[in-house]
């Protein structure tokens, strides 16, 4: 944390309608990589240790303000009358210890804290008036443009909508992300005006009125990738494309394998631990956490999940559970929320957990349904078996003690328990308790019907 952050304060531009994206969704709410847009960039923000950071709000201001909750100050733009305005709507609610402005743009998930960081810095090493970052695109098309004088200054910005032939060749563009000296600052803004094709008080307008008045402005010039905000369906894609190859790669460098990076998909929250293999088509979502020696997929999805060291999950979908180590799941399974699978379980093929506790080595190998159940050590489930655990109106638990041994086929009708060292019965309907070590059988008494097949194809004859 730089000393300077005490008298830093962040504003995130996070207003916009987003018209391009043709959507009901506040731009700044669209979803890379399992966060918003603004909060990828809030992500970094934190990492500057600002005195205050300030959310810009305006079109569906009050959706916007609950996902920044308490994370920053949210301020409304009533009209989204430019950037220029918005920043001037900020900084009326910044405290008088407040001496410089970092200014950031809520829809460029890709900055990174180490470079808003560097910025700043800049800007203090040259005690400039300002600077900004500006990066080196090979398709400049939709951003504004650089222009610098003969001695390589800035000289200006132009936006695309005001770019005249010749300026919009211009590769470098600006990359919405600036650092201000306050006092200067606000004297700009307030001599802004909105003579432009946009009809809106820009930010970029600052930065021409100092280089007139003999103030200095530096450029940062970063990367590509950190300059890239979105305003179309298509630019969001790109982004997260982006944004995973930097996590995938940033995992696989902490030893963590993936046999196909680009088949790979990891949530920016997510936390691998090493020796763990993620196989394609492998999904990890929200917050969840594997842990290491794990195998992973393929064709599988665990979101906001944990998971223990020497896991083998495949084929597999889970969702809101807990698994302990040296687990297996799968193929072709799913545990839904609530599901807590103990040690050395295994979860085989086609079962379905719900709201269940699974203890400590017990087994539930195939073609079951365990909901509202908590299950003991050492148990083992029978393939196709199900707790019945509604009734039509609520639902009921079932218990099955420890060692207890689920006959296959066994309907276990919820609310009912099965003791310690309990057996039941295959093809069983059991919907009274059975008592510790004691079996439990229903069924009804089989019937043989001698000569069935030639009684059964005579009558066919009959009837033709």
């Amino acid at each position: 944390m730089s000393e300077h952050s005490t008298s830093l304060a962040v504003v995130v531009l996070a207003a916009g309608i987003g018209k391009r994206m043709r959507s009901e969704t506040p731009k700044a709410l669209h979803r890379v990589c399992g966060s918003t847009l603004l909060e990828c960039v809030l992500d970094q923000v934190e990492g500057l240790g600002a005195r205050e950071v300030v959310v810009v709000v305006g079109h569906g201001a009050a959706e916007v303000s609950s996902v920044v909750g308490e994370r920053a100050r949210c301020v409304v733009q009533a009209e989204q009358n430019g950037t220029g305005h918005a920043v001037a709507v900020a900084a009326e609610v910044l405290g008088p210890d407040i001496d410089e402005l970092l200014v950031v743009s809520g829809d460029s998930p890709l900055v990174r804290s180490s470079t808003l960081e560097s910025l700043a810095e800049a800007r203090r090493a040259e005690s400039a008036a300002a600077s900004m970052l500006t990066a080196v695109l090979e398709d400049p098309t939709g951003y504004g443009r650089v222009l610098r004088g003969e001695g390589g200054g800035i000289e200006r910005i132009v936006e695309e909508a005001d770019a005249v032939a010749g300026e919009r060749d211009v590769r470098e563009v600006n990359a919405c992300a600036y650092a201000f000296d306050r006092a200067p600052l606000e004297t700009a803004l307030k001599g802004l005006t909105n003579e432009n094709a946009q009809g809106e008080y820009y930010l970029t307008d600052v930065i021409e009125g100092y280089v007139d008045g003999g103030l200095r402005v530096i450029a940062v010039v970063g990367s590509a990738e950190e300059a890239m905000g979105v305003n179309d369906r298509s630019q969001l894609a790109f982004v997260g494309e982006l944004m995973r190859d930097r996590i995938n790669r940033e995992l696989m460098l902490s030893g963590v394998t993936m046999v196909d990076p680009r088949s790979t998909y990891v949530d920016l929250h997510v936390a691998v631990g090493r020796d763990t293999v993620l196989l394609p088509m492998t999904f990890l979502r929200g917050s969840t956490r594997i842990g290491e020696g794990c195998s992973i997929g393929p064709c599988t999805e665990v979101n906001d999940s944990v998971l223990g060291d020497g896991c083998i999950v495949t084929f597999s979908w889970l969702d809101g559970c807990e698994v302990s180590s040296d687990v297996e799941v799968g193929p072709y399974s799913r545990l839904r929320p609530g599901s807590r699978v103990g040690s050395g379980c295994r979860v085989g093929s086609y079962v379905e957990t719900k709201n269940s506790v699974i203890g400590r080595g017990s087994k539930v190998p195939h073609l079951s349904y365990i909901g509202d159940a908590e299950i003991g050590e050492d148990v083992n489930v029978g393939a196709g078996s199900i707790t019945c655990n509604y009734d039509g109106e609520k639902k009921h638990r079932t218990v099955i003690g420890d060692r207890a041994f689920i006959g296959s086929d066994t309907m276990m009708v919820a609310p009912v328990k099965i003791g310690a060292d309990a057996a039941t019965g295959a093809g069983s309907a059991i919907y009274e308790d059975v008592p510790d070590g004691s079996l439990g059988v229903e069924r009804s008494e089989q019937k043989n019907i001698p000569g069935w097949r030639k009684k059964r194809k005579d009558g066919r004859a009959r009837r033709r």
